[in-house]
């Protein structure tokens, strides 16, 4: 049989998307290999979030021009935000590959493939939905008949309409656009039927779900509220929350919906008010910490986490320091922290006060080590607290040990039997680090 391999960079809508071409593969005949040189097709799912990713794509694919010259018959294929982005500078810088197929596209893989395959030659497909009045209807097809997974993404929402400046989701991914409840709802209850306990639901601003669905809008503390309802799933987490759209009901939610779990990734972006209004984000620093205080105000044991941009165009030391400020006063249990990177086509690309690379990367060092002995202290003091745990499998960083995350999803490691896998169970936390704790299990072992 036919054999194909996936290479995926970037979110977790990426990592999702890998699995629907894998799907599209099987239903054609092909099985999946780790290993390059056994493929016979090679995808590369693309992120252009950031320059790094984009870097390592064209080195990958320098790397695969060589292994198809020792076979020829290998078909490549890059897909993802790159390919929609790049397409025709990918085709000058690797005319080795074969098709190229955008974010809208990605169920269509196998059927590009036939093309290629039948026809040889290359082939394209980049079109995105167009707005058309108030609402996309233009949903992906998904396959939602799915190995046995003990969690799993569930994308809810696709594209973005908030055109954040610095941003190139709604270049890549198109407008937004939320998929039925009711597809959403299937899904997860065939999920939930194969051993699926914990969904992630995805978006780029998945706390706006619905109000563009052609059946009226469902908001989004409704769906979480249809989802905690089905048998057999035990954990909802979602990601990425918008601050501006973050309101009480979705609160209210969390509070008292057993199986939303205490922790929200809420993403600020800077700490400074000029710098938000120049990245677009809509919202103020007040604004962002009213959130966080009416958070831990109803949920006093809520994680919160949070993304953070350093060096964005003129910025200046004092507005970078308002940052550092505003990161001391909330104390996020976490952040992904990144230095700006100009994206092609993006407001923020063209703005003339570009901050020089040594500065944002001083900054971002700076910034770093503030959040690294944050998470430290608050781990620290949540040693002897007995958490709930979701046993995935053994540690990677010790194959002696079971390991899994706790509902303020806190990686937790720990001595225990193999047929506690899959399983809730109660852990206490001994020893604490920045990546969560060494722990114990409590009496009783489950929750």
């Amino acid at each position: 049989m036919p054999r194909y391999a996936i290479l995926t960079w970037g979110c977790q809508m990426n990592e999702e998307d890998s699995e629907q071409m894998g799907l599209s593969l099987q239903e054609r005949g092909y099985e999946p290999t780790d290993r390059l040189d056994e493929a016979d097709l090679v995808l590369l799912n693309t992120c252009s979030v950031r320059r790094k990713p984009e870097e390592k794509v064209f080195s990958t694919l320098g790397q695969l021009r060589k292994l198809k010259e020792r076979k020829p018959h290998m078909v490549i294929g890059v897909c993802g935000c790159m390919a929609q982005l790049r397409a025709e500078e990918i085709k000058q810088r690797a005319p080795h590959v074969d098709m190229v197929v955008g974010t809208a596209h990605v169920a269509q893989v196998g059927a590009l493939l036939e093309e290629v395959l039948q026809k040889r030659r290359f082939a394209m497909r980049l079109e995105l939905p167009e707005r058309k009045g108030a609402i996309v209807t233009d949903i992906p097809e998904r396959k939602i008949d799915r190995k046995p997974k003990l969690k799993a993404f569930v994308p809810i929402q696709y594209g973005c309409d908030k055109f954040c400046t610095f941003c190139i989701v709604p270049i890549t991914r198109g407008r937004e656009r939320s998929r039925p409840t009711a597809d959403i709802i299937a899904e997860i209850r065939l999920l939930a039927e194969r051993g699926t306990k914990e969904v992630i639901l995805l978006g780029q601003t998945v706390n706006s779900y619905g109000k563009n669905l052609l059946e009226g809008r469902v908001p989004f503390a409704r769906l979480l509220k249809l989802i905690n309802d089905i048998d057999g799933i035990e954990r909802i987490r979602f990601t990425s929350p918008y601050p501006r759209d973050f309101r009480d009901d979705l609160i209210e939610a969390i509070a008292t919906l057993p199986k939303v779990m205490e922790q929200v990734h809420l993403p600020l972006q800077s700490g400074d008010n000029t710098i938000l209004k120049a990245m677009r984000r809509l919202y103020t620093v007040e604004e962002f910490e009213a959130i966080v205080h009416k958070l831990r105000t109803r949920i006093p044991n809520i994680a919160i986490t949070t993304d953070l941009i350093v060096g964005f165009p003129g910025e200046t030391e004092g507005q970078f320091e308002n940052t550092l400020r505003v990161v001391e006063r909330i104390r996020f249990d976490g952040a992904f922290m990144f230095a700006y990177s100009p994206r092609p086509g993006t407001p923020a690309a063209q703005m003339d006060n570009q901050v020089p690379q040594h500065v944002k990367q001083e900054r971002l060092e700076r910034l770093i080590a503030l959040q690294n002995r944050i998470t430290c202290e608050i781990n620290a003091q949540q040693v002897g607290k007995v958490f709930e745990v979701l046993v995935e499998g053994p540690s990677q960083k010790d194959p002696t040990k079971l390991a899994g995350f706790t509902r303020e999803q806190k990686m937790m490691h720990f001595v225990g039997g193999r047929e506690l896998i899959g399983n809730v169970v109660r852990v206490r936390a001994d020893e604490a680090h920045l990546w969560g704790f060494y722990g114990t299990l409590a009496a009783p072992h489950t929750a």
